[in-house]
């Protein structure tokens, strides 16, 4: 027997992850995006990542189609950024807030995250309510110094303190 839905989900909430904003692009320029914590490391040898983006989300068809997206890693400080990617306002215009670049190729990269992933999609999958996206990636960018990242649980974002000094 299939877990109950809410409760899958309540479950879920608890389950504390980082937050991203996956970006790109389409053929006529116009720049896609949004909030995202369904991603992963998938392979070191090629370097791959994974996104998973629900197939009703308006950047899901425009990542598919490009086949080209950015994973930009917030920062504890980016949370206005998160939610606006998240929120109402959608294509261009949650690209208003924040310093953007052009990746090599081509996505949008948010200069001051944490670090941003530029990647060529290998592979995609439709499971369930989601799509999900195997990234190849071409370029790293390390940036935002020594910032905690963000969180997001328990429907709230949040961060930590990176450790010093850790016990041997």
């Amino acid at each position: 027997m299939a877990v109950e839905l809410d409760l899958f989900r309540n479950g879920m909430r608890r389950f504390t992850g980082g937050v991203c904003l996956i970006t790109t692009i389409d053929a006529r320029g116009q720049r896609s995006g949004l909030t995202a914590t369904a991603v992963c490391s998938v392979t070191v040898e090629p370097p791959t990542l994974l996104v998973c983006i629900n197939r009703s989300s308006h950047t899901h068809d425009i990542l598919r189609e490009a086949g080209i997206f950015a994973v930009n890693v917030l920062a504890a400080d980016d949370h206005g950024l998160a939610k606006r990617f998240s929120g109402a306002e959608t294509g261009e215009a949650r690209f208003a807030a924040g310093e953007w670049i052009t990746a090599k190729t081509g996505a949008p990269v948010l200069a001051s995250a944490l670090v941003s992933f530029d990647c060529r999609l290998a592979n995609a999958v439709d499971v369930g309510s989601h799509g999900v996206f195997f990234g190849e990636v071409q370029a790293v960018s390390l940036g935002g110094g020594e910032a905690p990242p963000l969180l997001y649980a328990q429907g709230t974002y949040g961060s930590f303190g990176l450790l010093q000094n850790a016990v041997d």
